[in-house]
């Protein structure tokens, strides 16, 4: 196995890297090889050690993504590499005009204070050389000859160039450095047509906007001067630079003032058969309007230069295939590339109207994105430099992010590494209209986000003792959400929220995490530790969602306090919530700043490019990951160094972020790969427009609850089963791992618990949760409720070796389960009283229905004519006779009026299996034709055939007898039935016995001892169908 790299660091971040880690075929060996790292399109990570083989003791500890694309060596950059460097060599810089040769010399001085890095260098002087040297001097190629076919096929003819460099790395200087570079040229030489001072920057949002202003040469913070970047001799020059900085937003076409507020059927009348909208401004007065900053008339000035901050944004994306084979875009891919074509149609329009002399693609991964018709993660062909992650990394210029790689869970994967799979389905992804109390997160989430916060701990009491008093900012904690519906769930989880009754707040609930908390001694701090952020939204520019506000109104009234404090007089009245958002999320770890004591952002997407903190730590990504250019812009975000002062080497000392829930992939490659017999065919499965009528509703339930009358109590403990404490999902200790470097064990917390401590948490939760209400509390049950707690851990609990009543103290679900299993052996007990059971109805989405389901699917399908749904997937290698079977007597059977196959429709019944809470998907609901005024759903089980074993006892009686019982008391949903199918040959007559059944609400329907029915008949009924 690869010994751990202690210290990455092998190469000054000033020179040119001679010395790399070897790159095997499993990963860096830890072997030092001299020489540049060759430029290839992939990035290195830790892979987890969890799961291996004994067979793979010989693996590596690092592995790739190696996908076809990305291992391949990027040959236009390595040749264009060598001969920059050629041409470097001797520091005369031969070929360039006096004015290029003296700020290149001046930018590689090794005497100057303020050295500008190697990776900013090489990237401007690859800009540079290209456009002075390349086929203009001898002995160098003209590389431009290869760009510009790769530019006519991909880009329309726009002559575009990127340089990719690592995040961190500093790209706004070297838009700073290109900037000085073609004005102060074309103050010297006016008439040299290669040189502008005329730019325009454009930006994917406004974070970027508003940092790039230190491009402005009249910025009090402009890099020109702050990085020293022109000779004192040059600087007059810099005035005449004329720069627009914008984003990309600004290329929308806008509506004329006459037409704003009119209706849209009295627009489409005065439109009327004209292909033009008169009443929408022209590309070319939106061209004039985006660039009115430069001055003049747009038609008879000189060209310009443009730079695409985070140009993987911008490119011309090519339609898919319309065939089987290829996949639906997702909405978050058909956005991307409906930005993509506005920011790519807005340059069109500047080429057109006023003429593009060069555009610089700057970008840390210029990959095309999944849906752009392009192979995801193919390099822009118009590459030209690459300072990669590892070469960062090696030259000290950015943080070694580490990774889950290992832990002691109960499963094969590295649950921290691969959080989403394991919680991503059981998050909301709506919003309730009902105030969510109490919420419990996932047992995995909950434990990332106590052990990120443990590992936090330790950054933060460093900071405390050794920062703290030079003035520094603390350490940041990011949360990154899928939804506005999560983000407020685990921002009130970490920071607290107010506890309102009668719709007043009587009191502050702390948060969860004790050094994110923005509630301490029962009062909310006036400078927030922890905000919340809606990050798309505040990018747009566009006025913010009210439900954002209102989940992040007492941030925005602490940040307006906070701004009178700082700026008395102003009027805060003409600031926006937006404005002031802006500013926090953007001076977070800024010293003197509105967000300088911000410790926590949790944020709804990702933190967007641009956001350039350099105080990061922790990172938690709750949402999906579902590509490797993902995956490294999140993790980007935590990759800027603190501190860059250099040791007694003239290197930097290595700094770590620590990341959770981000999981890179990698694929083992230094084995042979056996070929993969030919794929079928992709089928989409959807809810077919016209079928409405065919729509199917059904309740989403997370568990039943047993309504009782008010008795005395007592345990049966003879017929409780036993709860066993040991392995499970969220890991006692996590080891994290950088592709280099140190690592680091957090090894939980080791605190025991007496047994009386846990018994007391038991039976108050018990009593808030069963017998407390606002109108009704019973505090004279909580002793009783204790011994019998009490009573239940002593005979019923057993532990495993090396775990104890901790894990019910720790792990919020865990204590859930242990408390509902205290329930469930006292509702045993109840004398001659009759139970009422009820359902627990999801409280983010109470109900689903067939008009949501859209997926492909390479299995087995049969087409549909009485499904909103257009298929039913059969389950199986081959599919499932036996279900396309009863597929069949559905579309036969003339008391059927619609049916759909339980596939990505969302319909599961939760049942508990050897003390484990688990859900189970039936295979068929069958919606009944009326014969009276209640509606009937049949649930269907297919049992046997090619598939596993069929339902245990425990998910057929869950569904009969707690599930259908349960819906159908509350009333609602119609009347709901199960029945399992075991023979083919009788499914003909069994489904015709069924529908029978649910229509005499015979048993099929429930227990009739837990049915609410007043029906004698139906109550006495004792069919003896199972």
């Amino acid at each position: 196995m690869t010994a751990t790299i202690d210290n990455p660091i092998l190469n000054s971040p000033y020179e040119q890297p001679d010395r790399h880690y070897e790159i095997g075929p499993d990963g860096p060996t830890g072997e030092i090889r001299d020489g540049r790292r060759p430029s290839e399109s992939f990035i290195p990570i830790a892979i987890t050690k969890k799961g291996k083989r004994a067979s793979d003791e010989g693996q590596a500890e690092i592995d790739f993504d190696v996908t076809h694309e990305r291992r391949e060596h990027n040959t236009l950059i390595n040749e264009i590499r060598r001969d920059v460097a050629k041409w470097r060599l001797d520091g005369h810089y031969g070929g360039v005009t006096p004015i290029t040769r003296k700020l290149l010399q001046h930018w590689a001085d090794p005497t100057r204070e303020n050295r500008v890095l190697f990776c900013q260098r090489e990237a401007a002087e690859t800009a540079i050389f290209l456009t002075e040297v390349a086929g203009r001097s001898n002995g160098h190629a003209d590389w431009r000859r290869r760009l510009e076919p790769e530019n006519a096929a991909h880009n329309g003819g726009l002559p575009r160039m990127a340089l990719k460099m690592a995040t961190g790395s500093g790209k706004t200087v070297v838009m700073a450095m290109l900037i000085a570079w073609q004005t102060l040229n074309k103050v010297q030489s006016p008439r040299d047509p290669r040189f502008t001072n005329r730019f325009l920057v454009v930006t994917p949002g406004i974070t970027i906007k508003d940092r790039l202003r230190v491009l402005l040469p009249e910025d009090a913070e402009n890099y020109y001067d702050m990085r020293d970047l022109i000779p004192a001799d040059l600087k007059g020059g810099l005035e005449h630079a004329r720069i627009v900085i914008t984003n990309f937003h600004a290329f929308l076409l806008k509506d004329a003032k006459e037409i704003r507020g009119v209706a849209r059927n009295t627009r489409l009348l005065l439109k009327g058969d004209r292909k033009e909208d008169a009443f929408k401004e022209t590309p070319r007065a939106m061209v004039s309007r985006v660039l009115r900053d430069l001055g003049g008339s747009s038609v008879d000035k000189q060209q310009i230069v443009v730079f695409n901050d985070e140009a993987h944004h911008c490119y011309q994306d090519r339609p898919l295939p319309a065939d089987a084979s290829s996949e639906k875009l997702s909405k978050d891919e058909k956005a991307a590339n409906e930005e993509a074509r506005v920011w790519f149609k807005g340059l069109q329009a500047v080429a057109k109207h006023v003429g593009i002399k060069q555009i610089f693609d700057l970008s840390a991964t210029p990959f095309y994105l999944k849906g752009s018709g392009y192979n995801e993660g193919h390099i822009f062909p118009w590459t030209v430099s690459d300072f990669s992650l590892m070469d960062a990394i090696e030259s000290g210029i950015v943080k070694v992010p580490r990774t889950p790689v290992d832990d002691d869970a109960a499963h094969p994967l590295v649950t921290y590494l691969h959080l989403w799979d394991l919680v991503g389905d059981k998050l909301p992804k709506r919003p309730t209209k009902k105030r969510v109390e109490d919420w419990i997160p996932r047992p995995e989430l909950e434990g990332a986000l106590e052990s990120l916060h443990r590992s936090y701990e330790k950054a933060f009491q460093h900071w405390e003792t050794e920062l703290r008093q030079s003035g520094e900012t603390p350490p940041v904690f990011i949360v990154v959400c899928p939804n506005t519906v999560v983000s407020k769930l685990v921002y009130d989880w970490i920071a607290g929220e107010e506890v309102e009754q009668d719709g007043e707040v009587v009191a502050h609930r702390p948060g969860n995490l004790s050094l994110l908390s923005n509630v301490v001694d029962g009062r909310p701090l006036p400078r927030p530790r922890t905000i919340l952020i809606d990050s798309a939204q505040l990018e747009s520019g566009e006025a913010m969602r009210s439900d954002f506000k209102q989940a992040a109104s007492a941030e925005i009234a602490a940040f307006k306090a906070e701004y009178r404090r700082r700026n008395p007089g102003a009027d805060v009245d003409k600031i926006t919530d937006e404005d002031l958002l802006r500013e926090v999320m953007n001076t977070v770890g800024k010293k003197g700043r509105l967000g300088e004591q911000v410790r926590c952002v949790v944020s709804v997407s990702m933190l967007t490019e641009g956001w350039d903190a350099n105080t990061v730590t922790h990172i938690l990504g709750i949402r999906a990951f579902r590509s490797q250019l993902l995956c490294e812009q999140v993790v980007g975000r935590g990759l800027r160094r603190r501190s860059y002062a250099v040791n007694d080497d003239g290197r930097f000392e290595p700094e770590y972020a620590n990341v959770y829930g981000i999981p890179f992939q990698f694929i083992p490659s230094d084995r042979p790969v056996k070929e993969p017999p030919p794929p079928r065919p992709v089928q989409e499965v959807t809810a077919v427009t016209g079928r409405e009528h065919l729509r199917i509703t059904f309740p989403k339930l997370d568990g039943y609850r047993v309504e009782l009358p008010d008795e005395e109590i007592w345990l049966d403990l003879e017929n409780a089963p036993v709860f066993e404490i040991g392995p499970n999902t969220v890991p006692r200790w996590v080891e994290l791992q950088g592709v280099v470097g140190e690592s680091e064990r957090e090894r939980g917390e080791d605190r025991e618990y007496r047994t009386q401590e846990v018994a007391f948490t038991l039976a108050k939760r018990i009593l808030d949760k069963e017998f407390n209400t606002s109108e009704d509390r019973r505090p004279w049950l909580f002793p009783r409720l204790v011994g019998l707690c009490k009573d239940w851990i002593d005979q019923r609990v057993r532990t495993a070796d090396g775990y104890g009543l901790g894990h019910l103290m720790t792990i919020t679900e865990a204590q859930v389960e242990a408390a509902e299993r205290v329930w469930a052996a006292i509702t045993r007990q109840v004398g001659n009283r009759r139970s009422r059971l009820r359902p627990m109805l999801n409280r983010f989405e109470p109900q689903g229905s067939t008009a949501d389901v859209a997926f492909h699917t390479r299995k087995q399908t049969v087409p549909t004519e009485k499904s909103e749904v257009s298929h039913v997937t059969l389950d199986g290698k081959d599919g499932n006779t036996w279900e396309e079977r009863l597929a069949t007597e559905l579309e036969l059977n003339p008391n059927v009026a619609a049916y759909v196959k339980n596939d990505h429709l969302g319909f599961t019944i939760p049942y508990v299996h050897k003390g484990r809470t688990h859900s189970y998907v039936p295979d068929f609901l069958v919606r009944l034709r009326r014969r009276d005024d209640v509606e009937r759903t049949l649930i269907i089980e297919v049992s046997g055939s090619q598939k596993s074993p069929g339902p245990t006892r425990a998910k057929a009686t869950t569904a009969r007898d707690s599930w259908c019982a349960a819906v159908n008391n509350r009333g609602g949903f119609g009347r709901w039935g199960y029945i399992e199918m075991t023979d083919p040959l009788t499914f003909k007559v069994r489904l015709g016995e069924a529908i029978q059944l649910l229509h005499d609400d015979a048993p099929i329907i429930g227990d009739p001892d837990v049915l609410d029915f007043d029906d004698e008949d139906v109550r006495n009924s004792r069919a003896t169908y199972a």
